[in-house]
């Protein structure tokens, strides 16, 4: 699924993963390239419900899954590839598809939503590469913005 420029996986596409490389550590990497510390817990699997009106008038609904990552003091706690699959499994109840796309909640240092954009699976274990959510126009063809310009044509009734 593609988003802002971003391929995102989907709730099952990252259960296919994990399934793929049972039982291997799970590491979270920043999109700055960090890693989340190897202790993290999975705190929530929810469904995220946005309903909004664009820049050009539109009402548009749109939903994810949001994965929840924690991190606390207990420094030997680990999450492999197959507990994270239980854990989605667990999910089932709150989200009403497996074609969601991901994202994934966590303190960097406040709050922050990213995208999950790639599992890579590595000889250290099964690696989700997380993006950072970007902002865009979503009603560009009423706005006027194209390729070549990409400022809201005035008079278009946009913004």
């Amino acid at each position: 699924m593609a988003v802002g420029g971003f391929l995102i996986m989907t709730v099952k596409e990252l259960k296919e993963k994990l399934a793929q490389s049972p039982d291997q550590p799970v590491t979270f990497q920043l999109p700055e390239g960090s890693l989340v510390p190897a202790h993290f817990h999975i705190t929530e699997v929810g469904f995220g419900k946005k309903t909004f009106i664009d820049c050009g008038g539109e009402i548009r609904v749109e939903g994810k899954c949001l994965i929840q990552v924690w991190v606390a003091n207990d420094t030997e706690h680990r999450v492999d590839s197959s507990r994270l699959v239980k854990i989605l499994d667990h999910g089932k109840p709150v989200l009403p598809s497996e074609s969601l796309p991901v994202e994934v909640e966590y303190n960097n240092p406040s709050l922050t939503h990213m995208l999950l954009e790639q599992v890579d699976v590595r000889e250290a274990g099964v690696f989700l590469i997380l993006a950072h959510k970007q902002t865009d126009c979503l009603a560009k063809d009423v706005c006027g913005i194209t390729a070549e310009n990409d400022c809201c044509t005035p008079g278009s009734g946009c913004c």
